[in-house]
């Protein structure tokens, strides 16, 4: 059984460019795909939900990841079509497919997807971002994406020119509690990971988890914040 809750919240901003939705094969089978419409570019939300409804409209049950690869693929020619001379719309992608024992994923920009089993954290994606070249260059701590001065300097997104390149995972899952969070980057922002794995631990269901993390968005955010969405997904 999968269990499954998601939420998008305008934050500080005029309009809220993030998407998020899920499709369901049934009771063992899901597909859950959020987007964050790049805002600079114009057009952010009409990016993000024609990815949105792509991606959902072409899964099928048992997807490898190389189709979600050519799924997010698919949805960057549909951004590209949508754009005009004035409006250079652009927007992030991860979508994450579940079945009995396997899960896959794929991504792009900085919109993040973690993995927790038995509550702990075992697997997170790597932003597409210049902070995140930073860390892996050992100028900043990881932590300090969050507020590093390059942090909204994405280098991958649908709807950018010269083509792209989508990062994907399978990965068997073992015995155990499995928990999924995808999020944008107004979510992680603001919630630490050590804070998404003490609320998994002390939640009584998906939506209950958001809503704890939740509470930390709204003591720290500051005026004006971004758009912010997540989609908790438990098996």
């Amino acid at each position: 059984m999968i269990l499954y809750a998601d939420y998008s919240d305008t934050g500080g901003r005029p309009c809220n460019e993030d998407t998020v939705g899920c499709v369901r094969g049934d009771d063992t089978h899901m597909c859950v795909v959020l987007a964050d419409g790049l805002g600079g570019h114009g057009g952010g939300k009409t990016a993000s939900g024609e990815a949105v409804r792509v991606i959902l409209e072409g899964w099928e049950e048992s997807t490898p990841a190389a189709v979600l690869c050519e799924l997010i693929q698919a949805a960057h020619r549909r951004v590209l079509e949508l754009q005009t001379p004035v409006c250079k719309m652009k927007t992030t992608a991860v979508v994450l497919s579940l079945e009995p024992g396997q899960a896959r994923w794929a991504h792009v920009g900085d919109s993040r997807l973690y993995h927790f089993v038995d509550g702990d954290l075992v697997f997170q994606t790597r932003d597409h971002s210049a902070s995140q070249i930073a860390v892996l260059m050992n100028q900043i701590r990881p932590e300090e994406i969050r507020f590093h001065e390059d942090r909204s300097n994405i280098y991958r997104a649908l709807g950018q020119e010269n083509g792209l390149s989508v990062d994907a995972k399978e990965e068997k899952l073992s015995e155990g509690r499995h928990a999924f969070l995808l999020c944008t980057d107004g979510f992680w922002e603001y919630v630490y990971e050590t804070e998404m794995e003490e609320t998994l631990k002390a939640s009584s269901s998906p939506g209950d988890w958001l809503e704890r993390m939740r509470h930390y968005i709204g003591e720290r955010a500051h005026d004006g914040n971004d758009n912010n969405t997540a989609a908790a997904v438990w098996m």
